[in-house]
């Protein structure tokens, strides 16, 4: 009777031994969670980008998507990581400019060439200046750049636009807002702020003489079913930034954080040759339907916007950067 009993002791001590030992084991092999907030709904390209990339870091990382602004309102996401309630974004970069003006620069008319050289960029040394104002000031990793279309204006009267002169006038629809308005401002137009929804409606019925979005954008809200022409301005190279708290960044050995760079640009790199595709779709089919479409002096537009901007934001920037991105 004994010997039972001691023996059920000895495997239940021993059972309990086994439990105990599993436990750091277990810890250690917990997922980190990230829950991740976007303005851009499930169905757009750059949540199946996001998708992708949660794939390849899955084996460490518990991706939490809430697309649509579901968790958080658009503009409230950098404080909701600043507080820790957060831990990724697809995130303006708008709205870092409130919080560190310098970053205004990054918001500028006609800074950025096209996606490359967005990109280049953030990889050159004055991109890492800014990433790291970012992470010293706002407690915020930027990862990459996520690219969503040039900008191009999209009018309804047939007037030829060759200069910023030629758009004196000419009422069009920006986004409410300093920063929209100022950017309708400096390529030469007379800014209207107009809710997105009510874009279709205030062109058919002449509130506004035209809109500027991304070529997609134009052609998914059928804006081309009420205007004339497009005139390709490209006067901002729309992007936000892949941001993550730096509490999640700096827990991470150097190769982890190697291994999700790498992935995060894979995911945004794909997805940008598949978005390319779909911007030329839509500059063909444009013209397919009738529509005016050309490119201005792009010369003039650039001079007179940096010009502009330099003006009324410029003593923010760093000295030289503006001229470090022009030559890049």
């Amino acid at each position: 009777m004994d010997t039972r009993i001691k023996r059920r002791t000895l495997l239940q001590a021993g059972a309990s031994a086994l439990a105990l030992g599993a436990l750091p084991s277990a810890r250690a092999q917990a997922k980190t969670k990230l829950r991740f907030s976007s303005a851009f709904t499930e169905q757009d390209l750059r949540a199946e980008a996001y998708r992708n990339f949660a794939a390849q870091i899955k084996d460490g990382y518990d991706f939490e998507p809430y697309f649509g602004n579901t968790l958080f309102k658009q503009g409230t996401e950098l404080i909701a990581m600043q507080r820790g309630n957060l831990e990724m974004c697809n995130l303006a970069p708008a709205d870092i400019s409130k919080q560190i003006p310098a970053w205004s620069l990054l918001t500028s008319a006609y800074l950025f060439r096209d996606v490359d050289h967005l990109n280049k960029t953030f990889k050159s040394d004055v991109g890492r200046e800014f990433i790291k104002m970012a992470r010293d000031q706002l407690g915020i990793q930027v990862i990459t750049p996520v690219y969503f279309g040039a900008r191009h204006v999209n009018l309804k009267p047939d007037k030829t636009i060759k200069t910023p002169a030629d758009l004196n006038g000419i009422k069009l629809r920006m986004p409410p807002g300093e920063f929209w308005q100022f950017l309708g401002e400096s390529i030469g137009a007379n800014p209207t702020p107009v809710a997105y929804a009510e874009v279709y409606t205030a062109l058919q019925t002449g509130a506004i003489d035209g809109q500027d979005n991304p070529l997609v954008a134009s052609r998914l809200m059928k804006f081309y079913e009420v205007t004339s022409q497009f005139v390709l301005t490209s006067h901002v190279i729309g992007y936000d930034v892949m941001t993550i708290t730096t509490k999640v960044w700096d827990a991470m050995k150097p190769a982890q954080q190697q291994a999700f760079q790498a992935a995060a640009e894979k995911a945004v790199g794909d997805y940008v040759v598949k978005f390319s595709a779909d911007e030329k779709s839509a500059l063909e089919f444009f013209k397919a339907q009738g529509k005016k479409v050309y490119v201005p002096d792009l010369a003039a537009f650039r001079s007179h916007a940096q010009k502009r901007y330099v003006d009324k934001y410029g003593a923010d920037w760093p000295k030289g950067a503006l001229e470090k991105i022009n030559a890049l």
